[in-house]
């Protein structure tokens, strides 16, 4: 096997959430390219196809889920659904996420408790649910974020308390799930990448902060992808437990 052979996911079966969208998108796109089968999941399963359509372009087969990741149950339902169609699951990409920013004195108990329940608790279930099924070789990959290791100048405690707890998850099911299941489990930590969470940014926001951006720009979703692929392919095979920053630079200034 040559070195470019083992970023190949030639036949493997992949599941993204939060693949209605954004880097959602980007991700089943490249593991496709890279040889995968995609399970699509999202809430907005409307919106589900547009991302399949990209997935067969690849010459590859789709599956789209409803999938609400804060339901255990429906998580499970997503697993069975992958089972059934195509008899394994060999990848979770967990990138099913919200991001909010509000003052912490006026922060309600309900928005709070959303943010976590969407970002650290559908990334357990869903882990839980893959896990169950994952033969050895397979691998998690947690989407974190930069805002899990230092601050923006926002008001995120939520996003930031549940990011920077996907960064424990993702030790924890390392060390559960490695010589035992033979399952690795890696997180990626984005910067600054176009998405519908950048869209909502105040205008002059990201242009304040690109000081901290050591490359001088956002990222390209591609970008991500690629480290994505790295960590799912038998290229991230001696790596476990790791959240790799994909930020340009911004969190070592």
């Amino acid at each position: 096997m040559s070195v470019l052979d083992r970023f190949r996911l030639d036949d493997k079966v992949v599941v993204v959430t939060g693949a209605s969208s954004g880097l959602g998108v980007a991700f089943a796109q490249a593991c496709a390219e890279a040889g995968a089968d995609v399970v699509l999941a999202a809430r907005r399963a409307d919106r589900l196809e547009g991302t399949a359509g990209l997935v067969r372009a690849a010459g590859r087969r789709a599956l789209t889920v409803a999938t609400d990741v804060t339901s255990p149950e429906q998580c499970q339902a997503m697993v069975d659904a992958a089972m059934a169609e195509f008899g394994r699951v060999d990848v979770l990409v967990n990138n099913a996420g919200v991001g909010t920013a509000v003052p912490a004195t006026r922060e309600t108990p309900e928005q709070f408790r959303s943010v976590v329940d969407i970002n650290l608790n559908g990334s357990y279930w869903a882990a839980q649910a893959c896990g169950r099924v994952m033969q050895p070789g397979s691998s998690v990959v947690n989407i974190a974020s930069i805002l899990g290791l230092t601050t923006a100048q926002l008001p995120q405690a939520a996003y930031s308390a549940s990011k920077a707890a996907i960064v424990g998850l993702t030790r924890d099911l390392a060390q559960q799930w490695g010589a035992r299941k033979g399952i690795r489990v890696n997180a990626i930590a984005p910067g600054f990448f176009e998405s519908e969470m950048t869209d909502q940014y105040a205008d002059g926001y990201l242009e304040s902060q690109s000081a901290r951006i050591v490359l001088g720009r956002t990222g390209d979703p591609a970008e991500l992808a690629a480290t994505l692929v790295w960590l799912a392919s038998d290229a991230g095979g001696y790596v476990t437990g790791q959240t790799i920053a994909v930020d340009g630079g911004f969190t070592i200034t």
